[in-house]
């Protein structure tokens, strides 16, 4: 009994500081953000005015937020989906096949996923670039020059560039995750519905989805989340929400509202938005998957 006790008081002592630096820096920040979207208050120095639900109606009255809303309702849809099919595709390819070069092709579509956001951000504005950019110059050389447009500085496409280049970023990152997932599928599954006449596309469809499963649906939760983070440094750094706020989103409105306007009150309203959001998508995810599933 004595034992149990003190091994008990030991992981108690182990995990404490864990819990401490948990609460300091997650859950009191968290707290604290609901706690102040209730009030108006723009700055540290400034005694915050209590405004109830206002900040939170405000929201709903802002064009700017709406389109904002929208813009990072489109990323959330088109990323992920168009991700998480092209992981799943390159995975099977590059696991069921017999290229002699699959270390190579692994290694090249995984190394965008170890870049810095930053570099990612820098570098697709140099290919989107109007006049020295890649994507122009390439279409400018196989004769399509009328095609070439300024991507990042057209409403019509904005969001098209910017969902290109997270698509790019994290498609190695998923594919890793598929391929560990291929590899542990009997190879005596593909080698039944081999000798049963089923065609590479169908054991795709009938054998590496219903096994993978689970796997892609912990996958949808993560990348529909990971947009959110993601969105926030492209656009900061690729189009600063431009143009004419067409390729703002939530987070770099919300960044906007707290560090340029020094309106922190309503910022944080956004933040529990976001954070309800994120929650609600996250449970609406795993429900559908595994209804799916089921």
């Amino acid at each position: 009994m004595k034992m149990k006790t003190r091994r008990r008081w030991f992981l108690l002592f182990c995990l404490l500081p864990g819990l401490l630096l948990l609460t300091l820096f997650k859950l009191y920040p968290t707290v604290e953000v609901f706690q102040k979207s209730f009030y108006l208050w723009t700055g540290i120095g400034d005694e915050p005015k209590w405004v109830g639900l206002q900040n939170f109606i405000d929201l709903f009255n802002d064009d700017v937020f709406l389109l904002s809303l929208r813009n990072t309702g489109f990323l959330m849809l088109v990323v992920p989906v168009l991700t998480l099919f092209i992981a799943l595709i390159n995975a099977s390819i590059l696991t069921r096949s017999k290229l002699k070069e699959r270390g190579l092709y692994r290694t090249l579509f995984f190394f965008p996923s170890i870049l810095s956001f930053v570099v990612i951000a820098i570098l697709w504005s140099f290919i989107y670039h109007p006049t020295i950019g890649f994507l122009n110059s390439g279409l400018d050389f196989i004769g399509l020059s009328s095609w070439a447009l300024p991507w990042l500085g057209d409403e019509r496409t904005v969001l098209w560039a910017l969902a290109i280049t997270m698509i790019w970023q994290a498609v190695g990152y998923y594919m890793v995750m598929y391929m560990a997932g291929i590899d542990s599928i009997s190879p005596d599954l593909y080698e039944a519905a081999g000798i049963d006449g089923a065609t590479p596309i169908q054991q795709f469809i009938h054998i590496t989805i219903p096994m993978l499963w689970e796997i892609i649906r912990i996958t949808i939760i993560f990348s529909i989340n990971g947009v959110l983070t993601i969105s926030f440094i492209i656009v900061s750094i690729m189009t600063g929400g431009g143009p004419n706020r067409h390729s703002e989103v939530i987070m770099t409105y919300l960044y906007s509202q707290a560090f340029s306007n020094s309106n922190f009150g309503y910022a944080m309203a956004i933040g529990v938005f976001v954070f309800v959001m994120s929650f609600l998508l996250a449970i609406l995810s795993n429900r559908l998957t595994r209804r799916e599933a089921s």
